[in-house]
């Protein structure tokens, strides 16, 4: 089993899709060990707790700096032999964790990357902004300064003409982020990725 752990905040709306996967028996060989969150009360402790999963808080208020905060981070991780991080609409930065854990942590971005990856702002009111007629999602591996790196997966879906960013939010949540971040950590789960500089192979399973 791989022993995997979720770093979310928030509503922890992200982090639904993989409890929902743990709930199903939707991942072979996948245990979720723990959720970690920067603040205690926020609703995803709440969806972790309710699903019978370990959830824990490191609080950044109480490190002098964010490469402090983010040390404590990876120090309860190892300390739990954790195999695999899960971005869960985590919302700090990440610090040491992608160099102490490379190639080991997956999230999502809502585009297909790289749109939008050089601009500031939300990419869904940039994708709506711009015009675009099809947005998407990315499921990634962190790169060593927690942004996307080498590629997983991708999914892209149409624009509708009435959409706003809080239609088409949800929308690429349920109909691609959720979908790829379960597909991302069962390909993991299932030894199928490996990563070659930027790019990452996915080997067919057995009997493929």
């Amino acid at each position: 089993m791989v022993r995997a752990a979720a770093l979310a905040s928030g509503d922890g709306a992200r982090l639904q899709a993989i409890l929902d996967a743990v709930y199903f028996n939707e991942i072979p060989n996948f245990s979720l060990e723990a959720v970690i969150c920067p603040q205690r009360g926020c609703y995803a402790m709440t969806r972790s707790l309710n699903a019978g999963v370990p959830a824990y808080v490191v609080d950044p208020e109480l490190f002098p700096n964010i490469t402090s905060h983010s040390i404590a981070v990876a120090n309860k991780l190892k300390d739990m032999d954790i195999e695999l991080v899960i971005l869960a609409g985590y919302d700090l930065p990440l610090g040491v964790v992608p160099y102490q854990f490379k190639n080991r942590v997956i999230g999502t971005y809502p585009a297909l990357y790289p749109a939008f990856n050089e601009e500031e702002g939300d990419p869904v009111a940039l994708t709506l902004e711009t015009g675009l007629k099809v947005a998407g999602a990315t499921a990634y591996f962190s790169d060593g300064d927690g942004r996307v790196g080498a590629v997983i997966l991708q999914r892209s879906m149409e624009v509708q003409p009435e959409d706003t960013v809080e239609t088409l939010s949800a929308r690429l949540m349920e109909e691609c982020e959720w979908p790829l971040l379960s597909e991302a950590v069962a390909l993991f789960c299932a030894g199928r990725l490996s990563v070659r500089g930027r790019r990452v192979e996915i080997r067919p399973a057995e009997g493929e």
